[in-house]
């Protein structure tokens, strides 16, 4: 991503050796988490999580924003109603997110009961789709 509000996101991805997956074919349904967002985590977890010894961790919790597919805010918005309200999503990292509405925003809880605001939707790339969210989600 070109976006200075994710450098920090940029960067861990780098040190996960993630860039060549995440630009592979897809599609993927990325929940970009801001560089505030990352600032939030208590101080000191970003230095932590891009240590060469925590990179299994980092994968973790990078994949847990990837769902595979290509929808837009749109196509979740209708499943979210389709499904009376939330819909389930299967993370790449093989984990769950739940996506439900809040006024115009879909808002998206994380195994540990963290929640992120999706702030900017429908950033449409050759092998998916990103939107932006407003905190980090965590895997269990």
């Amino acid at each position: 991503m070109n976006s200075a509000d994710h450098a920090t996101l940029v960067t861990a991805v780098k040190a996960a050796g993630l860039v060549e997956t995440l630009e592979g074919s897809g599609p993927f349904r990325v929940f970009a988490p801001t560089n505030e967002a990352f600032a939030k985590l208590p101080p000191g977890t970003v230095d932590t999580l891009v240590k060469p010894e925590n990179k299994g961790m980092l994968i973790r919790i990078l994949t847990y924003h990837v769902v595979a597919g290509r929808l837009s805010a749109a196509d979740l918005k209708k499943q979210i109603k389709a499904d009376n309200g939330t819909v389930e999503l299967v993370t790449v990292e093989g984990g769950k997110l739940w996506a439900t509405e809040d006024g115009e925003h879909i808002m998206l809880k994380d195994e540990k009961g963290g929640t992120a605001s999706v702030t900017i939707a429908n950033v449409f790339q050759s092998n998916g789709v990103i939107h932006v969210v407003d905190s980090v989600l965590m895997p269990n």
